[in-house]
């Protein structure tokens, strides 16, 4: 039994909805709201799944053992090994090492500086987040744009959907939300489109999602 601790806003859990729909992988989805009465997240029973208060976190029951696993890139590589069928890297060694470079531009050269954490720190000392996060996505978004000029053919690595793609979707959300201009990503563009059109990619959208606020 696989379940999935969500939210439907966050990008990390985004990233791993991907990959258990790319895998076909039946779950349980567990919401929980980090918005609502202080965050969910920050309740004493979840943070005994995860001491860091945050989504996603991976339950895996086998044999009446519970493997609990956090951090989206673990889990994802995680579901690779346990699952390889429909694989989330390339075959050749240097397109995986390219899979992998573009993740983490995204998960720890992006995403820490756009944080939810981070932006209360802000608003907690009376400073506007918002020019500082368009000014880390933007740094991003250059950066993938820069590589993906080189490895991208159909998806950004070659023309097979990897993990890379699954990091750069819920990017290309947020950026908008922190309303950065686009224009200048026609490569991360391109292929967001490709991606949009599998149907993988639509039912793990946020706005999918069974906790979805419109209004939010």
């Amino acid at each position: 039994m696989i379940r999935l601790y969500s939210y439907w806003r966050s990008s990390s859990a985004w990233r791993v909805r991907l990959g258990l729909a790319w895998k076909r992988l039946t779950h349980e989805l567990v919401l929980v709201n980090l918005a609502r009465d202080g965050g969910e997240q920050n309740k004493p029973e979840f943070r005994e799944k995860n001491p860091l208060a945050q989504v996603p976190v991976l339950e895996v029951t086998m044999g009446g053992q519970i493997l609990r696993l956090t951090q989206s890139v673990a889990i994802l590589e995680y579901l690779e090994e346990r699952f390889p069928e429909r694989p989330l890297f390339p075959r050749g060694f240097e397109d995986r090492a390219r899979v992998r470079q573009l993740v983490e531009i995204v998960n720890s050269g992006t995403q820490p500086l756009q944080n939810l954490g981070l932006r209360r720190a802000f608003e907690a000392g009376r400073v506007d987040p918002l020019p500082f996060m368009q000014g880390a996505v933007i740094r991003g978004l250059d950066a993938l744009e820069s590589v993906a000029r080189h490895t991208a053919e159909r998806f950004l690595v070659r023309d097979g959907v990897t993990l890379a793609d699954m990091y750069l979707i819920p990017q290309l959300y947020n950026a908008r939300r922190f309303h950065v201009d686009l224009a200048p990503y026609a490569t991360l563009l391109r292929v967001e489109g490709e991606c949009n059109a599998l149907g993988e990619f639509q039912s793990a959208h946020p706005n999918a999602q069974p906790d979805y606020e419109p209004d939010a």
